[in-house]
């Protein structure tokens, strides 16, 4: 996000990255966000799932409500991204950017969106969330794909015993 923040277009990028992470947003279900997507009078932002997947209304935290506040007021349109000539950004600019934004980290592998979706399925897990919870909050319609989050590291087992 810190090297995103860095172009032209950064707080843009950067909150695209955040919501994209934070909520398991697909490409195109990121790029398809409107602004009547959100409930600024509950904080939720409704996510339409795509390959048939189950929509949900997910909380927003303070710090996405801000990044998005500001972008609102940068706004034209019912589109949240947008490209630099006001039409909705597009899966592969979006794509493009993601990729910009981890050469710019120096990463030393190629970093692409769906990246976004996986880690947040695994720190979820990670931080002992339900799998079934999990599965509904990416919109898993079958939890075979969620399982794949809940082989993780060795840390979550500790205190399983206690001596």
């Amino acid at each position: 996000m810190d090297a995103a923040r860095e172009n032209r277009w950064g707080h843009r990028d950067v909150t695209a990255i955040l919501l994209a992470y934070r909520h398991g947003l697909r490409a195109s279900e990121l790029v398809g966000l409107r602004w009547d997507d959100i409930d600024w009078q509950t904080s939720t932002l409704h996510v339409r799932r795509s390959k048939g997947g189950i929509g949900t209304r997910q909380p927003l935290a303070a710090r996405e409500l801000r990044a998005l506040r500001r972008l609102q007021r940068e706004a034209s349109g019912v589109h949240i991204f947008v490209s630099e000539r006001g039409a909705p950004l597009s899966v592969a600019g979006y794509q493009r950017m993601v990729a910009r934004a981890g050469e710019a980290a120096r990463f030393p592998f190629l970093i692409h969106s769906h990246m976004l979706r996986h880690s947040c399925g695994y720190k979820l897990a990670n931080d002992g969330h339900d799998t079934r919870a999990i599965q509904h909050y990416l919109g898993h319609r079958s939890i075979a794909s969620t399982v794949r989050y809940t082989t993780m590291s060795p840390h979550r087992f500790r205190g399983f015993w206690k001596d």
